[in-house]
């Protein structure tokens, strides 16, 4: 079976290790608010541009910011603030990122835990920035859990692209069809399926099973249901 061979376990971070929604809608409020203090029509552009519903406080589904870089947010936004330059947008996008505030969808260490004494290796793929993703993980408590964690700034073309889970396989020796991707958006699965890895994407991002189901191998509800499609004999 397609799971039976299976040595390592790569995650995407938000909404998948991470609830989207829960974690992610809180920093959009922070950051819109932080760039158009004072005007309101300045804060409804921004929000425009990035998708996101100030009146129901979350993002839409077809939000570039769920499976999108910063530096992409960066450029949706640096037209409606022409005083600001780039890079001092994408360091405050990069330190409020740090600084947003985690939720896990599922109790996370024992998870990982039961995944590591199953004898798998651990990863962490992201389209996040490699500091903030950091970051979260040694605020979740989870950190020394992953032998790698990569970011769309650690030297890879970011998701959809593969490259960062090539990354993965290379640096832990693991061949790419000994890896499941695991993931909640296309960019995810499409990486995945494209590195020649087993794909699983779980609902705990924004995107639904009929969107991720023509991607994935296996669609779950979340990621504590991974140990038993793992276990192996």
């Amino acid at each position: 079976m397609l799971f039976d061979t299976i040595e390592a376990v790569l995650f995407d971070k938000d909404g998948t290790l991470f609830d989207f929604s829960a974690s992610w809608s809180g920093w959009a409020q922070t950051v819109l608010g932080a760039l158009a203090p004072g005007d309101p029509a300045l804060r409804a552009a921004l929000a425009d541009a990035l998708k996101f519903d100030l009146g129901a406080g979350r993002f839409d589904p077809a939000s570039p910011v769920i499976a999108g870089t910063l530096d992409e947010s960066a450029a949706l936004l640096l037209p409606l603030l022409p005083q600001m330059p780039r890079a001092r947008l994408i360091d405050f996008l990069l330190d409020t990122a740090a600084e947003a505030e985690m939720v896990p969808p599922v109790p996370l260490v024992p998870l990982l835990d039961r995944l590591a004494g199953q004898g798998l290796v651990l990863g962490v793929a992201t389209n996040d920035g490699e500091a903030p993703a950091h970051v979260h993980l040694e605020r979740a408590g989870i950190r020394e859990h992953f032998a790698e964690v990569l970011g769309y700034d650690s030297g890879y073309t970011p998701k959809p692209a593969p490259d960062m889970l090539l990354g993965f396989a290379a640096r832990t020796g693991i061949a790419p069809a000994r890896v499941v991707m695991v993931g909640d958006s296309t960019h995810d699965l499409i990486a995945g399926r494209a590195a020649g890895m087993a794909t699983v994407a779980v609902l705990t991002g924004l995107a639904d099973a009929a969107t991720l189901a023509p991607h994935a191998d296996r669609v779950l509800p979340d990621i504590s249901h991974l140990p038993d499609l793992l276990r192996r004999a």
